[in-house]
């Protein structure tokens, strides 16, 4: 429910003034900005004055917490919660600066992170209604090799759109891809993926400037842009009847899904991807929970149904 507006104490509503008319005419602020800014401390100092706060003196991290909180209840936006909090450190270190605050005590609260939507996984069939291309033309076993690559070494965007052809090595089914941060790495890949790439290294040479290193490369005999390959991948999406939006991230999202769920093997899965850390594994892929359940009855000694020992 908002609270109704009441007049602010002179104590609170002075250093606010003093604090817009910086903004105006020494940060150098956007107007948008400027605004922004007001309104989260209007409305902040109005929910302290419901409170009984008379004084900014006397907020400390707790009293900055349950701002945040109550911006959270209300249902504002993570990016919007970062906004206030930002108002609230900036107008804190402008008294700091005159001399009418010792510490700002909005520095340690942070607002929490905005959750960044994962694309929805597509399933085995779908994959398999996509990756039913039998045009020979090049351009055709060109796109089938990305998407096979794609799905069968989990590749992102950027590493399948560099990768050379002396970084392919047919006979040892790996491949060496450059991820973020330049960071080298091999991947196996095998099977259909390796067919298809064999497939197009055949063909290569009548698209392919004589020096291209690429391996995939356009129209124009050129590496192949990262907007080229994401608009040919929505285009076989649509011509193929899938249901879903086709793109190489769901593609990679989908590599990780699979093999996650059939081997178990987190840690496996982490290396194929590239992630530093295991945590990013974790957010990015997401096990099917009854699957999991099922393992824990059937192993856990604790968990097994009378009958079954």
């Amino acid at each position: 429910m908002n609270e109704s507006a009441i007049p602010l104490p002179n104590s609170l509503q002075r250093p606010l003034e003093r604090f817009y008319e910086y903004l105006r005419s020494e940060k150098g602020l956007s107007l948008h900005t400027q605004r922004n800014y007001k309104q989260q401390l209007e409305t902040m100092a109005q929910h302290l004055a419901h409170l009984g706060i008379k004084d900014w003196s006397q907020v400390d991290a707790g009293w900055v917490r349950q701002l945040a909180s109550k911006g959270m209840r209300d249902g504002m936006k993570a990016s919007s919660l970062a906004t206030r909090l930002s108002s609230l450190r900036s107008f804190f270190d402008f008294l700091i600066l005159r001399g009418e605050m010792s510490a700002n005590p909005a520095k340690g609260v942070s607002a929490p992170r905005k959750k960044r939507p994962l694309p929805k996984n597509l399933d085995v069939d779908e994959v398999g209604q996509l990756l039913e291309v039998n045009e020979d033309d090049p351009l055709s076993v060109r796109d089938r090799a990305m998407m096979e690559l794609m799905y069968g070494a989990g590749l992102r965007l950027a590493e399948m759109v560099s990768v050379n052809v002396k970084d392919v090595g047919l006979s040892s089914g790996e491949l060496r891809v450059v991820g973020k941060g330049d960071k080298e790495r091999k991947v196996p890949f095998s099977g259909m993926a390796a067919e298809w790439v064999a497939k197009w290294l055949k063909v290569r040479a009548s698209l392919a400037n004589p020096d291209e290193p690429a391996l995939f490369v356009s129209k124009l005999g050129v590496r192949i842009s990262h907007r080229n390959v994401q608009k040919r991948m929505a285009e076989w999406g649509q011509k193929q009847s899938v249901a879903s939006h086709i793109s190489p991230h769901k593609l990679r999202h989908s590599f990780a899904t699979h093999v996650l769920e059939s081997s178990n093997n987190l840690r496996a899965v982490q290396e194929l991807l590239g992630h530093e850390n295991i945590s990013t594994t974790q957010i990015y892929t997401h096990l099917d929970f009854q699957h999991l359940a099922e393992v824990y009855d059937q192993a856990h000694p604790r968990a097994r149904k009378k009958g079954n020992n």
